[in-house]
């Protein structure tokens, strides 16, 4: 199985959302809790073309967006193909 990494902060709707999304479609994932910490958010922006949002999502280090990319991947069928290949 590949490694999805979600970058997110607690109690937030969409990253909530997100963290519902996969386990009801019975998918692991890696949660980095980023509260407040300067270098993970340097980190996450970097990664995702200086975006600033929360989540933000990542299979196999590559970035697929946030929660409405996460969700229409979902409904389209193409995370779990994503996640076969």
């Amino acid at each position: 199985m590949k490694k999805i990494d979600l970058y997110s902060i607690q109690t937030h709707e969409f990253c909530d959302s997100a963290k519902r999304s996969l386990r009801y479609g019975d998918i692991s994932y890696f949660e980095i809790d980023m509260p407040s910490d300067p270098m993970l958010r340097g980190e996450m922006r970097r990664e995702a073309n200086d975006m600033r949002t929360v989540p933000q999502i990542y299979v196999n280090n590559a970035h697929i967006g946030g929660f409405a990319e996460l969700y229409a991947m979902q409904q389209f069928g193409k995370l779990e193909k994503l996640l076969k290949d």
